[in-house]
């Protein structure tokens, strides 16, 4: 795309194109005539997607994103890995317990996924009105809304989400427990659940004891029951 004969290459397919995506630096597409103003003049119905790291405008627009920056910026690490032991003053953190990216490159996956979202409400746009769009996708964008029910506990509750290893910061019991022969998950999801898990377990009584009967009251007492 930095020739001429390249630059006419794309303009020839984007003017018969449905979908551009493109995924270069902000601006950095102008320079060869193949931004979406100068494309939409070839092609009025073209959906023109751009995935950045942080937008088109904005004090961060021009700088390069990576899913691990995005993955700390964005506070995902901060709510991933073992929850923090307490150490004493000037004490170093052990290895493994400080925040963690998560095992595969989530952000950058999530944001194609909202790309194709995107690409399709625009088609449903041009169906109606004959007219493309361009889409402003930005992986730190997509990240902050991923963070759902944890931005959701700050926004309502004031709490500041915290890593908790394989624990639910709603939902008590939700996360592994070591077993004789491997560790294991127990998800809870409701009262009854529960109480068929504590029947289960040889404790039916659990599911009458007022500490443990519902879920606000198991999350309580989380560390009670967690150690029983």
């Amino acid at each position: 795309i930095a020739t001429p004969d390249g630059q006419a290459l794309v303009r020839r397919l984007a003017a018969e194109a449905d979908v551009l995506l493109e995924n270069f630096k902000v601006g950095g597409l102008r320079q060869y005539g193949l931004d979406y103003e100068s494309l939409k003049s070839v092609n009025p119905r073209l959906i023109y997607c751009s995935i950045t790291g942080f937008g088109q405008d904005g004090p961060y627009a021009q700088r390069p994103g990576y899913d691990f920056l995005i993955q700390g910026m964005g506070g995902l690490m901060s709510v991933t890995g073992p929850a923090e032991t307490v150490r004493a003053e000037g004490e170093p953190m052990p290895e493994g317990q400080g925040p963690q990216k998560v095992g595969v490159a989530l952000v950058d996956i999530m944001t194609g996924l909202y790309a194709s979202i995107g690409v399709l409400a625009a088609q449903q746009h041009r169906h109606a009105t004959g007219e493309g769009q361009h889409i402003d996708l930005a992986l730190l964008d997509v990240q902050v809304a991923a963070l759902a029910n944890q931005t959701a506990n700050h926004l309502i509750g004031g709490l500041v989400p915290k890593r908790m290893g394989n624990a639910h910061p709603n939902i008590v019991p939700y996360q592994d427990f070591p077993t004789a022969d491997g560790d294991m998950i127990v998800a809870v999801g409701n009262d009854a659940q529960f109480a068929r898990l504590a029947e289960s377990a040889g404790h039916a009584e659990w599911a009458c004891d007022e500490r443990f009967a519902t879920n606000a009251a198991r999350l309580a007492h989380r560390a009670v029951l967690i150690a029983l």
